[in-house]
């Protein structure tokens, strides 16, 4: 066996294949470069790892698995699809032998050169889906659709799904007869997360995520821990980066929480090609496919709780353990779809907010049209799991009132005296001013505002337009601003959203954004501020407030 910085020249598997450099090492094994000295050409050649929790059966069983699943991608055929050359056992470990790519993948490429443009994003999407078409009309399913596994080669342009290590016939779940996750979390379909299914449209899914990662450098789904990664796949209303907007009906298409409702592979590579041709991105016309699913009363492949089955809250259980020593302590109640206290979550597409965001929005947050304390101490802003924890549990907390919101694990349900109910940061302090709430971090780092007031001519849309007019008279240093017409739920809402300076040196640059919207005859605003290298943490105590918001009755 070689070293982890390079190979055994004496190592021979299979009696011809000579393994060399170790060119990448991933989930389920390490790529060598090999040479076929039967044929003289250089090969990769996968190693499956073996997982010595399994019995020997178990063993036996995986490897038999695998290696009839390498062998089905073997029978593939098609330009953008790795070409496996041989399956073969070695030691009673498997070895996938395939095409050697001289170029790197698609996440080297991001890390190296930043975003790429939207042309070249729709010709690898085409080329992606080409691929998958081959894929599942051949019952074979890759479940890890995401940058690194996708090949440039260097001098060509060709693109080339590879790492169909995981790859299963359908009808496979997300989690092993073990309890692992299988796959990359950023990249993974919701009704895969949830247990519900498995099929062709949560590859198309993580070919959504894709996209919006190369056109922007980063998932839309990234988080600070598994678990909020979970709540924002399954639950969070999608935030597409600006950059995907040439691309967006696409993306908003792939993204779609409902996969009856998802773009399908055909309808989405003519979308991309039309781009490419005219320079714009065409409305899906398939009838399966509708921009966003507000008018559901929860995800259409999640069943009511009644209905939920036997295997659902196994599956569940799984995760849970599967989980645990990531420090996910409540990862279950991500799949019930009862987190939020009664309030069951729509499945919101990518734009269409149910929970206070915008297409293409960069989240940022602070006061609309007034100054909040500024403070000068620095605060790293305490990672925090966006996954229900409990009842009952020392995580949890609850206003005891029926409807009332469920805080998730690291928050607390406030009770307001001012008429609504909403979760915020355990260690966040209530300092009310004036007509206005604030729930603040320690030394004011992050500071969360509510303001209830009465409606105005126009709506919430006038009002942020009102107050974006006047955002440099009283935000320092104002720039980028922007009044976006969203919703939030079923009701018309706008999302204000702007970048300034603070209101001192010490406090330094701060993001903001500020959503509004009208209930019970009266209008509501809700923002978060913070600092300018902290809007991953606020971002998600923005979510966390609106998801939770409940107006007291």
């Amino acid at each position: 066996m070689g070293t982890e910085g390079g190979g055994d020249t004496a190592r021979v598997i299979a009696g011809r294949y000579r393994l060399d450099a170790r060119l990448g090492r991933g989930g389920m094994g390490v790529v060598w470069g090999a040479t076929d000295q039967l044929l003289g050409r250089r090969v990769a050649v996968k190693e499956l790892t073996q997982d010595d929790t399994l019995s020997d059966e178990e063993a036996r069983g995986r490897r038999d698995r695998t290696l009839r699943e390498a062998r089905a991608v073997a029978q593939l055929s098609h330009p953008h699809i790795i070409v496996v050359h041989d399956v073969v056992e070695e030691g009673e470990r498997p070895y996938i032998v395939m095409e050697l790519i001289d170029g790197g993948s698609l996440a080297d490429r991001i890390a190296a050169r930043g975003p790429i443009p939207p042309a070249e994003a729709a010709r690898i999407g085409i080329a992606l889906l080409g691929a998958l078409r081959a894929a599942h009309t051949a019952g074979i399913l890759h479940r890890d659709i995401k940058p690194a596994n996708v090949l440039l080669e260097r001098d060509s342009d060709r693109v080339v799904l590879t790492d169909f290590g995981i790859a299963q016939v359908s009808g496979a779940t997300t989690l092993t007869e073990t309890g692992s996750f299988v796959g990359s979390p950023e990249y993974t379909a919701p009704e895969r997360m949830s247990g519900a299914r498995t099929g062709a449209e949560s590859d198309l899914w993580s070919l959504g995520a894709l996209l919006c990662t190369a056109l922007s450098g980063e998932s839309p789904f990234r988080r600070d821990s598994l678990g909020g990664i979970l709540h924002a796949v399954v639950f969070a209303e999608i935030r597409t980066p600006a950059q995907a907007e040439p691309l967006l009906p696409v993306v908003r298409g792939l993204l779609e929480r409902d996969p009856d409702r998802r773009l399908g592979a055909a309808e989405a590579e003519r979308m991309l090609r039309a781009y490419l041709d005219t320079g714009r991105t065409p409305t899906p016309v398939s009838s399966r496919y509708t921009p966003t699913q507000a008018d559901l009363s929860r995800p259409a492949w999640q069943p009511p709780a009644r209905e939920r089955s036997t295997r659902g809250v196994l599956v569940a259980a799984l995760l849970v353990a599967a989980m645990a020593g990531a420090g996910v302590s409540a990862a279950a109640l991500l799949l019930n779809g009862d987190g939020d206290g009664g309030r069951t979550p729509t499945s919101s597409a990518p734009g269409s907010t149910g929970s206070g965001g915008s297409a293409g929005a960069t989240p940022t947050g602070t006061p609309s049209a007034t100054r909040s304390p500024s403070g000068s101490a620095t605060s790293s802003g305490p990672a925090r799991s966006a996954v229900s924890a409990p009842a009952g549990s020392a995580s949890a907390a609850s206003d005891d009132r029926p409807g009332g919101p469920t805080a998730p694990s690291g928050y607390r349900v406030a009770v307001d005296p001012a008429g609504f109910s909403l979760a915020v940061p355990e260690d966040f302090t209530r300092v009310p001013q004036g007509e206005r709430v604030f729930y603040m971090s320690p030394g004011q780092v992050f500071r969360l505002g509510i303001k209830v007031a009465a409606v105005r001519p126009g709506g919430p849309l006038a009002v942020m337009e009102s107050a974006a007019a006047r955002g440099p008279d009283t935000n320092p240093g104002y720039h980028d601003g922007r009044v976006t017409e969203t919703r939030h739920g079923t009701r018309p809402a706008a999302l204000w959203e702007f970048t300034w300076n603070g209101f001192s040196a010490a406090e330094g640059p701060r993001h903001t954004y500020d959503l509004c919207w009208e209930e019970g005859g009266l209008l509501y605003d809700v923002w978060v501020s913070a600092p300018v290298g902290k809007v991953r943490e606020a971002r998600e105590y923005f979510d966390v407030a609106v998801d939770t918001f409940v107006v007291s009755t």
